[in-house]
C-alpha cells in the first residue's frame, strides 16, 4: 500500500492530507465492474444477481470431468441429465428465512436458480455419466467409450535390415 500526498487549497492557504491508494483494492473494483449491467433495464439493476455456480472442465485420459462449487446446496436440489450429446445441470440454492427485525449490514450472497448446458463430444458413454455432491463441490464424471479412448502404437524401426 502506498500514501499519495494530496495538497488541496482552503482559501488561500494549503492543506496536505494523507489519501491512501490499495492497487489491490482497486484491482477487486475492477474485476467486479460488470459492463453488461449498465446495459440492463432499471428493474434488472435493482433485482440482485442471480447464483449462477462457476465450473471447471477437464479432460483425462479415461473421460471428461466437470466440477462446480455450489455450497449451500444439497442433492435433492441438483438435477444431473443428459439427452443425445448436451449434458445439463440444473440447481437452485434458496434464500434463507430472513426474521423480522433482523438488520443485515451485507448482503452480498446470491440466490436462486441456474442451468448450464456443455456440448458433449463424441465419443462419451453416456449410459455411465456418475454425478457426486461431495464437501459442496459437484463432480460429474462422462466416461469416453473405450474404442474412443487412445490406444499406443508402437514405432518400428525401419532402417535395421534383417540379417540373412
Amino acid at each position: 500500500m502506498s500514501n499519495i500526498s494530496v495538497r488541496r487549497g482552503n482559501g488561500g492557504r494549503e492543506i496536505e492530507t494523507q489519501a491512501s491508494w490499495d492497487p489491490f483494492r482497486a484491482m477487486r473494483e475492477l474485476f467486479r465492474w460488470d459492463p453488461f449491467r449498465e446495459m440492463a433495464p432499471l428493474g434488472a439493476a435493482t433485482a440482485g444477481i442471480a447464483f449462477a455456480p462457476d465450473f471447471e472442465v477437464k479432460e483425462t485420459k479415461d473421460g471428461y470431468e466437470f466440477k462446480a462449487d455450489v455450497p449451500g446446496i444439497k442433492d435433492k436440489d441438483i438435477e444431473v441429465s443428459c439427452s443425445g450429446n448436451l449434458l445439463t445441470i440444473t440447481g437452485k440454492r434458496e434464500a434463507e428465512q430472513q426474521e423480522k427485525g433482523d438488520t443485515f449490514y451485507v448482503y452480498e450472497r446470491s440466490y436462486g436458480s441456474f442451468t448450464r448446458s456443455f456440448t458433449l463430444p463424441s465419443g462419451v458413454d453416456a449410459d455411465h455419466i456418475k454425478a457426486e455432491l461431495k464437501d459442496g463441490v459437484l463432480n460429474v464424471l462422462a466416461p469416453k467409450k473405450p474404442e474412443a479412448q487412445p490406444k499406443k502404437i508402437t514405432v518400428q524401426s525401419g532402417g535395421e535390415k534383417a540379417k540373412s
